[in-house]
């Protein structure tokens, strides 16, 4: 296949360009005012007339749009490690230890939830064991709530009430002390992360069961394919990231 060679150059010092085409040279008179960067192109002689240019990049960089995804829920993302094979063959773990290590990303993951919830009424935040212990209490601290644990049974010390869920294989309970939360209190239940929803839903129940009303659930991970959201009666649902699980 026989190429050409197409040249553009351009001289500061000139008005006029030199344009050679199939080997032919041809000159081009321009005003002054314009000049062009050299430009080297490749003409291939078949019946395509494909043009192909040679090492051409841009070198403007893109603007992020005000509708853009916060840039904190990258960085909450990113900063949990995900561990294969975790407590046993199959589970995809979410760590949020590595989140905690970052100063930066736990107190995003903080603020987007006091932003969220400041301003709603919220006179209870109730964490279940375990890591809703983590980020329930600086929540319930920046928005004037009281932090309520819900743990597991045989924790607590006081008398307690207690609502059990289906686990894979079995069951088990969430327990919280009688008295903790009062008639016609607004609750947000918090943990790191829902899968099957067992334990939110059991939450809810027992918050509902002495009148509180639930607000929300709130979770830093949400893995959707193992559709928890869907046992948990309609009760709204917000989460920071999707992770990826069993």
């Amino acid at each position: 296949m026989q190429t050409s060679r197409l040249l553009l150059c351009s001289s500061s010092a000139s008005s006029s360009n030199q344009l050679l085409l199939f080997g032919s040279a041809v000159t081009l008179t321009l005003p002054s005012c314009l000049r062009f960067p050299s430009l080297s192109l490749t003409i291939t002689n078949s019946t395509s007339s494909s043009i192909r240019f040679n090492s051409i990049r841009s070198t403007s960089s893109q603007m992020a749009s005000k509708d853009s995804q916060d840039p904190r829920i990258a960085r909450i993302s990113s900063s949990i490690r995900i561990i294969p094979d975790f407590p046993k063959p199959g589970i995809m773990f979410q760590d949020i230890t590595t989140l905690l290590l970052d100063t930066k990303a736990f107190k995003d993951t903080i603020d987007l939830f006091v932003e969220r919830y400041r301003d709603q009424n919220i006179s209870v935040v109730a964490g279940v064991e375990a890591r809703g212990f983590i980020f329930g209490p600086p929540i319930a601290l920046a928005i004037g709530a009281k932090f309520v644990p819900m743990r597991k049974p045989k924790k607590l010390p006081g008398e307690v009430i207690s609502e059990e869920y289906s686990l894979e294989y079995g069951t088990d309970k969430i327990e919280m002390h009688v008295g903790a939360v009062q008639t016609g209190e607004r609750a947000l239940v918090i943990d790191d992360l829902i899968a099957t929803g067992g334990t939110l839903c059991a939450a809810i129940k027992l918050l509902e069961r002495v009148g509180v009303t639930v607000v929300e659930c709130a979770c830093v991970i949400e893995l959707p394919e193992l559709k928890g959201r869907a046992k948990l009666g309609g009760k709204p649902l917000f989460v920071l990231v999707e992770g990826e699980g069993a």
